[in-house]
């Protein structure tokens, strides 16, 4: 078990191991994955330019609300460029073994994460949850 897990832990982080897998893909669709992997790692900036952006800027919120909104835009940040990398390992796996691309619940979880936390600071500036 923990072989595996090591050797997990090497795929990640040495790309040659990787490229002993199966055979090279068409590159296209190699470029294509790291234009994906790109993508999931400007959202996870984002996300973290925001939590930061949230607890600097809006002040007038009160504390308890802005301190839960800018942590959970850090964590969800940070796990989104986390994820980056996984998602990146995982589809180019299956395009050398000629497997099915896997899927992620990773864009629900950042759907349903960013809809809450704007739904609620929302709710705060109508209700009155700011000072």
């Amino acid at each position: 078990m923990a072989a595996r897990a090591w050797s997990t832990v090497l795929m990640y982080l040495s790309p040659r191991r990787l490229q002993r897998e199966g055979t090279t893909p068409d590159y296209r669709f190699s470029l294509a994955n790291e234009r994906t992997f790109l993508a999931w790692v400007r959202t996870g900036l984002a996300l973290l330019a925001g939590g930061i952006a949230v607890d600097q800027f809006l002040t007038d919120l009160t504390p308890g609300l802005r301190v839960t909104v800018a942590v959970t835009l850090l964590v969800t940040g940070a796990l989104c460029a986390l994820h980056a990398v996984r998602h990146w390992v995982r589809c180019e796996l299956a395009m050398r073994r000629d497997r099915d691309l896997p899927v992620s619940r990773v864009p629900l979880l950042l759907g349903l994460i960013a809809g809450t936390l704007g739904a609620a600071v929302a709710v705060a500036f109508v209700v009155g949850g700011v000072r």
